[in-house]
Formats: structure tokens, C-alpha cells, sequence
């Protein structure tokens, strides 16, 4: 079952996907955000479908795609320092708490490939993730994802705010972090 195409309820019932996490009356621990009448950018991206006028990502953010996950640029940049990737599973997922263990393993792998790619392509001075979940603990795109950033000692990140970085250059780093990535993960095979 796609969970992009079943009810909250449905999916949090299923056993197939993994024990849901309920509170001892058996009620869901959290509700979803997710309004299923938009679309998800994020699946849209996997879909190969940039078209809706809501969607900010490019075909060309795209650094990685597999079977399970999808790497790419992020349309937004936070301070003098644009660049940073995102990480989601290919298949839709709202949040932390709809990740499986397999999955959450290969989200952790892909981060430290992406931290590694960055270092090899652009050389910061370090790295960092974060990640988001529900309205209060800032999460905008109702799909899992995870942000991996290039760190520098000037860069001030957590101070900045978001703002757009148009798709050309996001497109020049993809292209940038594209092969580094490839040469971390074909040295992991």
C-alpha cells in the first residue's frame, strides 16, 4: 500500500510497514499535517515532474536517485553559504515517525556519503544535518527530509534565514556534488 494514497488511519494500522506508535488508550501518538488534496513537491521530483506552479524544485537539483532515496539541491539557501542537500525516501513519508528502521538506516548512510561528497567537492570546514517534524518543530513540505549542510566557521547558519537560490545555481552545484557523490558511494560497493 502507497501511503501517499491511504488514509492516516489505514496507514497507521497497517502491520505490514511497521508497529504504530499509539498512546494506551490505542489512539495515534500524532496526527498528520499532510492535506492529501496537494501535491507533494518531493514526490513530484521522484516522479520526474517539476510542472505544478507551486513546485520550486528542478529536474536538475537532482544529485541521486535509487530505489529508495533521492538526493538533491535545495531551493532554498541559508545565508552567504548556498548549497545545502536534502535526503528523502523515494517513497512518501511525512515524517520521522513514518520511517521504518531499514530506511532510517539508509537515510544515516546516505547522510555521511552526502557530508563526505560535500567535503570532496567543495572542501568546507564541516558539516551538519537537521531535520524537522510537524508545524511546531518547523517542518513546511509534508514529506520526510534531511537536510545536510557544508559548514563554515563564518557561516553563521542557525542566524540566517531561508531564502530562495535560483535554480541555476543549484543546478551548478548539483553538477558540483553529482560526481563526488558518485565516487563516495562506488567506493562503498
Amino acid at each position: 500500500m502507497s501511503v501517499r494514497n491511504a488514509s492516516r488511519h489505514e496507514f497507521l494500522g497497517n502491520p505490514d510497514f511497521f508497529r504504530p506508535l499509539r498512546d494506551a488508550d490505542g489512539a495515534p501518538l500524532w496526527v498528520s499535517h499532510d492535506p492529501d488534496e496537494k501535491p507533494c513537491p518531493f514526490c513530484d521530483l521522484v516522479a520526474g515532474d517539476t510542472s505544478d506552479p507551486f513546485n520550486r524544485c528542478e529536474l536538475s537539483d537532482i544529485v541521486h536517485q535509487d530505489d529508495d532515496l533521492l538526493v538533491f539541491m535545495a531551493s532554498d539557501g541559508f545565508g552567504p553559504h548556498e548549497g545545502h542537500a536534502m535526503i528523502v525516501p523515494v517513497e512518501h513519508r511525512e515524517a520521522l515517525y513514518d520511517l521504518d528502521e531499514r530506511l532510517l538506516g539508509l537515510i544515516g548512510a546516505m547522510s555521511r556519503d552526502v557530508a563526505l561528497a560535500m567535503k570532496l567537492a567543495w572542501n568546507p570546514e564541516g558539516t551538519s544535518v537537521r531535520q524537522h517534524n510537524e508545524p511546531a518543530g518547523n517542518q513546511h513540505i509534508w514529506h520526510y527530509h534531511l537536510h545536510v549542510f557544508p559548514r563554515y566557521s563564518d557561516d553563521k547558519l542557525y542566524r540566517q534565514l531561508r531564502h530562495p537560490v535560483e535554480v541555476d545555481v543549484r543546478a551548478a552545484k548539483a553538477d558540483e556534488l553529482r560526481p563526488a557523490l558518485e565516487e563516495i558511494l562506488s567506493a562503498r560497493r
